[in-house]
């Protein structure tokens, strides 16, 4: 492999829309069965990586998150995202700490130098272990990527990344206090429906009428 690299300088600004019983800058520890369960590019039992996703536009992280096989319905042809989805996470803003080099997965050239195609972004579930194991296999060949960025499939042309916690120092990224919205709360869904509009998307409260 001959990855495409890509710096993200310090102080650089990512979004992440994360669980709201975890720290906005927290890494996830779990380790994703190698066949089973898991997202597109985590850490797994065989390459048990802390990782970390996040985007550079608040859109981005929120469509990542909420808009996962949410169809188009309803008189007004909007996405309807369940209360239940997305009241237990938290919109929050957070600060690059130091230059993050990531493997970039963007053009037909970057997913060519590591011998792939746009399958590797663009399949479903089923095939997130062999995107897994793809990930593995970039990490393994190459020792200075401390993640992986690529165009979001729910917010295009924007990109989304997820960073290697094993990789980065100890505190890659830092929170900006007051730069968020918990999406369980009346406020925090009325943002996030501000951001999603243009994507025709709505987080529905409990008693909302549409």
């Amino acid at each position: 492999m001959e990855p495409a690299l890509t710096v993200v300088p310090a102080g650089t600004e990512l979004w992440r829309c994360h669980a709201s019983a975890y720290a906005a800058t927290a890494f996830n520890t779990s380790r994703a069965h190698p066949h089973f369960d898991g997202a597109r590019f985590d850490g797994t039992v065989d390459d048990p990586y802390p990782f970390l996703y996040a985007a550079p536009e608040p859109t981005t992280a929120l469509a990542e998150v909420l808009l996962r096989s949410v169809r188009f319905s309803g008189p007004a042809g909007t996405r309807q995202v369940p209360w239940a989805l997305a009241a237990s996470r938290t919109l929050s803003r957070v600060r690059v700490t130091e230059d993050l080099t990531l493997v970039r997965l963007v053009s037909e050239e970057d997913l060519a130098a590591v011998f792939q195609s746009s399958w590797l972004l663009e399949g479903d579930e089923g095939r997130y272990p062999s995107t897994r194991f793809w990930a593995r296999e970039i990490r393994r060949q190459e020792r200075r990527a401390q993640g992986l960025v690529w165009q979001s499939r729910r917010n295009r042309p924007h990109h989304a990344v997820v960073l290697f916690g094993d990789r980065c120092g100890a505190e890659p990224l830092k929170a900006e206090p007051g730069q968020g919205c918990s999406l369980g709360t009346f406020e925090g869904a009325i943002e996030a429906n501000r951001l999603l509009a243009p994507l025709r998307a709505v987080v529905v409260p409990p008693g909302a009428r549409l």
